[in-house]
């Protein structure tokens, strides 16, 4: 796996052997096609983030800082390594993602998170809820899941995008009008 485009353009990332599902090139492709409007100086959260290369992509195209939750031991050190060697920044933190988010108080630009796929729905949805004091106000959340999950929005969440990759699905969201 690569970074496709940016300062870091072609640096390769190291992935755990088990336990990750790294996003395919095409959906990172056009999910960062969809975003690039938005990369710029953006303040980064790759929240279930394996390897880290939803978050380095960001950091390669333009946005400033990263911040990266993995709870996998394995795969926070080599989400470690990596963040060394694309040499953009950014912070790796070893911890669950629910407790990161109910103990958070910074603000992001832009919101990764890719669970794993045996997640269930209801698991994911919580990760959502505990979106709402996190995300800026303009800020934009991309969300990759098994194409046949349903997840439930919280009522601060509207759709703005979604796409299907084979057996999996991104949906991009921003804040609801209120």
């Amino acid at each position: 796996m690569r970074i496709i485009a940016g300062a870091a353009k072609g640096r390769s990332l190291g992935a755990p052997r088990h336990g990750t599902r790294p996003m395919t090139g095409r959906a990172r492709e056009s999910i960062f096609s969809i975003l690039s409007g938005r990369l710029p100086g953006a303040v980064v959260l790759d929240l279930f983030a394996g390897s880290g290369s939803l978050g380095l992509e960001a950091l390669s195209r333009g946005a400033s800082d990263a911040v990266f939750v993995e709870a996998g031991r394995v795969a926070a050190r080599i989400l470690r390594e990596n963040i060394e060697h694309v040499g953009l920044g950014g912070s790796a933190l070893e911890q669950d993602v629910n407790r990161f988010l109910r103990f958070e108080v910074s603000r992001y630009d832009l919101i990764f998170v890719d669970p794993p796929y045996e997640d269930d729905d209801e698991q994911v949805t919580s990760v959502l809820e505990l979106l709402e004091p996190v995300l800026a106000p303009d800020g934009v959340v991309v969300l990759h899941r098994q194409a046949r999950s349903v997840v439930e929005l919280p009522d601060f969440l509207r759709t703005v995008d979604e796409r299907r990759y084979g057996d999996a699905v991104m949906t991009m969201m921003e804040r609801a009008e209120e």
